[in-house]
């Protein structure tokens, strides 16, 4: 999920204090920056990111990555695309299908709310994915 991607390339790249552009996240992610401008407003809206405006301005977490559950990115991603009037409908759909994807769902949200961005952090740190240490900046004349 594209969400759960960013969310994890915001923390890799910025954290708490450093704010990482959209520019940048595009980027590193192959995507359009375009196309991600919605998702950063719902994520900073929910509270995972906190939006900074001005020349140093982007994003960072909105609250440590210990307290970000993958379940909670999940939620707010899923809750933008959702048309509950979408899909099929008749009796084998309602008695076994969403049924099916019912119990499905409830063991995924277990599964991710047992799983925090700090988790993730540590599953990059374990694939040998190292973050990238802030340049000095520096003028010469």
């Amino acid at each position: 999920m594209v969400a759960v991607t960013v969310m994890l390339d915001v923390a890799f790249h910025g954290g708490r204090s450093a704010t990482v552009s959209a520019a940048d996240i595009a980027e590193r992610l192959g995507l359009a920056r375009r196309g991600m401008e919605p998702l950063l407003q719902t994520l900073s809206r929910a509270g995972l990111l906190e939006s900074v405006r001005g020349p140093r301005g982007g994003y960072r977490l909105g609250r440590p990555r210990r307290d970000i559950k993958v379940s909670d990115i999940v939620t707010v991603a899923l809750s933008e695309d959702a048309d509950p009037g979408d899909g099929p409908s008749g009796r084998l759909q309602t008695a076994v299908v969403d049924r099916v994807w019912s119990d499905l769902e409830d063991s995924a949200r277990a599964l991710l709310s047992a799983l925090t961005l700090d988790d993730l952090m540590r599953r990059a740190a374990a694939a040998g994915l190292r973050r990238p240490t802030a340049e000095p900046i520096t003028f010469a004349i």
